[in-house]
């Protein structure tokens, strides 16, 4: 579970680390980082369109995101199939454990963004 405090506090040490980057290192580390970084908007919106679990494959989360959209996809194939009880009891649950990353993205995107920024600091 994310913690917002802890989060925010990663952003901030990152941030500075940046700040005291000679000019040239910190140039390189934008263009890097800014190739890698990623919108909260873009996920949430992702996330509130399509259930499916395309917001985990904006950010890499390429298992994720195929749990989901084989989960998806399954209670779609339940509801045609005749058991839609079932189908709609799974698309229920998938749609409720995403309802939550949705009030989540920003810090969910933030923690991501920050790992692509350790990674990158790390490897200048």
């Amino acid at each position: 579970m994310l913690d917002k405090a802890e989060v925010q506090a990663e952003e901030e040490a990152l941030r500075l680390a940046i700040r005291d980057l000679p000019d040239e290192q910190r140039k390189q580390f934008y263009a890097i980082a800014k190739k890698k970084l990623k919108d909260p908007d873009t996920f949430a919106v992702l996330n509130y369109l399509f259930i499916t679990g395309l917001h985990h494959f904006y950010l890499g989360h390429w298992l994720r995101g195929i749990i989901n959209l084989v989960a998806f996809m399954g209670g779609i194939s339940l509801i045609i199939s005749g058991l839609w009880t079932i189908g709609l009891g799974v698309i229920v649950g998938v749609s409720a454990l995403e309802v939550y990353a949705l009030f989540r993205s920003q810090l969910i995107v933030q923690d991501y963004n920050n790992q692509v920024m350790r990674v990158t600091l790390l490897h200048l």
